[in-house]
């Protein structure tokens, strides 16, 4: 009997497959270099749409109830923290101011909010947020 004998093609396909140990892990590293900022900003993107819609909605809504008779700008001042504390955060409702103004020949009352967006990863500057809702001022008119 011969002994088993491994012909020079079969060391170049073993010394191939050895040269391929490891790829996979590289490959996965130079992926995430990638993948891992894009993801991050995709999120930070999302993050700031869904905090400056929410302010906009509730300054809207605090305008709105502002507006009612009645009511005045303080009134709408507090229901905007109301609604962004119970949507968000209470740290998101601290600048909110309201004033009334005339806008063509309307009284509305005006809020403001303003906002700081905190960065979602590590690094990154935080994203200041101003939004502002209108509300025409209800009156009460007298019959003649």
């Amino acid at each position: 009997m011969t002994p088993w004998r491994r012909s020079r093609a079969d060391h170049r396909a073993d010394r191939g497959a050895r040269d391929q140990r490891g790829a996979a892990v590289v490959d996965f590293v130079l992926v995430s270099l990638v993948l891992v900022p894009l993801f991050l900003g995709i999120m930070q993107v999302a993050l700031v749409m869904h905090v400056r819609t929410t302010l906009a909605s509730a300054a809207a809504e605090g305008a709105r109830y502002a507006a009612t008779v009645d009511r005045g700008p303080d009134d709408g001042v507090a229901r905007t923290r109301s609604e962004i504390a119970e949507a968000l955060s209470a740290k998101y409702a601290a600048g909110v101011e309201a004033h009334e103004d005339m806008v063509e020949g309307q009284r509305m009352v005006v809020v403001e909010v303003t906002a700081d967006v905190p960065p979602l990863g590590l690094w990154g500057p935080g994203l200041r947020v101003h939004v502002v809702g209108h509300g025409v001022e209800e009156s009460v008119e007298e019959a003649p």
